[in-house]
């Protein structure tokens, strides 16, 4: 099992419109066969030293293995995304792990 976990910073000007179309593409991925689970999500209201609540989302996608990744990797959706969205980036972080 892949665990691919990508945090999102939105750039502040961002408006409300474009997040809710940054969220509604980013739910497209769910679509792409090789995601084994999918789960997207804002910060959860929990208040600790040791928790990042400053992103903006977070997408968290499974892949049976490191092929099913690389697939994901160079899907159309995922292109497609990428290709429309990268210019709200302010910061992204990913970690994979297996």
């Amino acid at each position: 099992m892949i665990a691919h976990h990508v945090l999102f910073w939105l750039k502040a000007d961002t408006t409300e419109e474009q997040k809710v179309a940054f969220r509604k593409s980013l739910e497209t991925l769910e679509q792409i066969e090789v995601v084994k689970t999918f789960h997207l999500g804002t910060p959860a209201p929990i208040e600790r030293a040791v928790v990042d609540i400053t992103y903006t989302f977070s997408l968290l996608l499974l892949f049976e293995d490191m092929a099913g990744h690389d697939i994901y990797q160079v899907h159309p959706l995922h292109k497609a995304f990428l290709d429309e969205f990268k210019i709200y980036f302010e910061k992204v972080i990913i970690y994979d792990a297996n």
